[in-house]
Formats: structure tokens, sequence, C-alpha cells
């Protein structure tokens, strides 16, 4: 950072002490407030010990609006790139954030399915990460033979060419490394799990995105509307499951023009057999590649249909599908053609080069 940038005046005010008191009291932080933290954290001006408390602050309380997007514009300015080719494709992603009983990767199938069921005119910048359980999109995506390594250049040929790429959030959020000593530490989840899903390597405007709670949900939802996001679908099962669900309903919200509508979805409704939370839990990295495999081979039954559920939302999103009953079918017929599955091979081998 050179010395004298309008950035380095804003983090030489921040007064640590003030801050931690004000979030102590329990008085969230407004949004330029939020601002100056994260950009105070982000550029290494606070020490471990502020981070951490700070963090758990937020946390304890759970974060404010203001808060996430002040945040999410504090990353999106510190992102590592990845340049979407002039297309007109549309761009989605469908990164979420995690912090609640690990499943196989649904969201890793579902961008895989949906890319396949919309060549030329979806691209998904498939964000993801590490996972605490060892089994996260970037592992198993390892184990599938996709470089997660990939640079933002090869990121962009594999979105010109198979419709989809991986951005590994370590590679794309270098600042991040400030945080990742607290965060560890803390080992739960914090306003870093929510700001990641906001902060799309490819800047991408449509969204789906899992949340592990209601009330996160509805503020994830409202950020993304103050972000000025085009289309997103914010979602959480009734059974605390941070992704659409075949083992419970869903509460979802809708963002579009600005606006956020709340309705409740049903996997039933469309077809989709009620499934146990057990029938779509893996215990290995192994069995995670395995089943992500599979759903792009369209089997896999309980979780071939958590994952076509969660693809058709992303084309409904991403404008494909015009309506979530289309998107799913749409998803059924990519999976069970082979396409989903000549994608996942065309992404391992481009990423490669």
């Amino acid at each position: 950072m050179v010395p004298g940038d309008p950035v380095d005046t804003v983090v030489e005010m921040i007064q640590a002490q003030d801050i931690l008191k004000q979030l102590l009291a329990q008085r969230p932080l407004s949004e330029p407030q939020a601002e100056e933290v994260f950009t105070a954290i982000l550029s290494g001006q606070l020490d471990e010990a502020q981070v951490g408390c700070l963090l758990g602050l937020i946390a304890a309380r759970g974060p404010s609006v203001d808060e996430l997007v002040g945040g999410a514009r504090v990353m999106r300015r510190h992102v590592t790139p990845v340049r979407p080719p002039p297309t007109g494709a549309t761009l989605i992603d469908t990164c979420g954030t995690g912090g609640t009983t690990k499943l196989f990767n649904v969201s890793t199938a579902g961008a895989i399915i949906a890319a396949a069921a919309a060549p030329g005119r979806l691209m998904v910048a498939k964000h993801g990460s590490l996972s605490r359980t060892g089994r996260g999109s970037s592992e198993v995506l390892a184990a599938l033979g996709v470089n997660v390594a990939a640079s933002p250049e090869v990121q962009t040929e594999c979105l010109r060419s198979v419709g989809l790429c991986f951005s590994f959030s370590v590679h794309h959020h270098p600042a991040m490394r400030f945080a990742a000593g607290p965060r560890k530490s803390l080992g739960f989840p914090t306003i870093f799990n929510l700001l990641g899903p906001l902060t799309n390597p490819a800047g991408a405007r449509r969204q789906l995105i899992g949340t592990y709670s209601q009330d996160l949900s509805l503020k994830v939802a409202h950020t993304l509307a103050r972000l000025g996001v085009d289309h997103a679908l914010v979602v959480t099962s009734h059974d605390g499951l941070d992704e659409l669900t075949t083992t419970n309903t869903n509460l979802a919200h809708t963002v579009l023009d600005g606006q956020v509508v709340t309705r409740v979805i049903d996997a039933a409704d469309l077809g989709l057999a009620r499934a146990t939370v057990e029938q779509l839990q893996v215990h290995s990295l192994e069995a995670a590649a395995r089943a992500v495999r599979d759903c792009a081979r369209g089997v896999g039954g309980p979780t071939l249909d958590m994952a076509i559920l969660n693809a058709g939302a992303a084309l409904q999103v991403g404008g494909i599908a015009g309506s979530l009953r289309e998107g799913v079918s749409l998803a059924r017929a990519a999976a069970a053609s082979g396409a989903a599955a000549a994608t996942l091979d065309a992404l391992v081998k481009l990423s490669n080069n």
C-alpha cells in the first residue's frame, strides 16, 4: 500500500479500542465504520487479539446488514479478480456459507449440472474454499482432478470454453491472511463465512447462496439488495441446512430489482422424494468425490435429487429457466444425458493446461 493513499488515512483514523467498546455494548457498526474496520483488518493494521475480539463480538450478536454491506465492499476491493469472457452468457455463482451439518458437496454438484444444462448461455464461476471437514469444494474438485490452483487467466478460459470455473478463495483473497489465525483459533463461523460468498472473484451479479440460519439468510438477502445484485436466491432449510434441501421445507428469499420477496420451497411439490440427512451425508473425501461424480453422471438417488434441485434454482436465477420446476427439469436432463459428466471432464482437462 502506497503511503498517503486514502485507504491509509482511513486506517489511521480507526481507534480499535473504541470500536471494541462499541461492540461490547452490543451496538452494531454503521456501514462506514464497518468499511473502516474491515479495511484495517485486511490491511494488517490490527493485531490478532483485536481481530479475534472483533470477530467474536460480532458473531455473538449476529452481524447486521450494515456490517455485511461495509465488509463486502472492502472484500471486493481486495479480491484478486477473474475476468469473465465477453460471451454474452449470464454469469452466476453457487457458493454457500457452510457452518452447518456437512452433507455431500451440493453446491459443487449443482454448479456442474447447471453449467451443463445451458452451454453458451450460462457461465458458473464457482467460488469455494477449504472445509473444516477436509471435504470442501476445493478438496473434492482436486480429488476429481480439477486444478483448483488454476490462474485467473485459465479460469477465464474455462468459463469461455466449458461454462464453468473454480475460484479457490485462498488464491483470490490474499488479504485474508491477516484474519486466518484468529478465525482458526475461534473455531466457529464468523462474519467472514458470510462475506466470502458475497465476494465472487469474477464479479457474478447473480447468485444462489445457502446460509446456515433463517435470521442470517434474510440479512444476506437484504445485503445483496443493497449491493445491487441483479438476481439472487438466498436459502436455508427449516432443518438448518445451508442448501435447498429435500429433507424438509426451505425458506427462500428472492432478491430482484432491489426488493426481497420471501417464500417457502418444498421439493416434494416438484416431484422430488423426501430424503433424510443421513442419506445425503458422506464421511470421507473419497465418498464426497464419488457423490459429485455420480450426480454428474445422473445417478445417486437422494443425492442426485438434491443436486438437481439446487442446479434448477441456479438455472432460474441465471434466467435460463422461467420457474424452479422448469429449472429442475433442465437440470435432470443435463445429468441424464451425460452433458454434466462431459462438463466435469472438460473442466478437469482445461484447468490443467
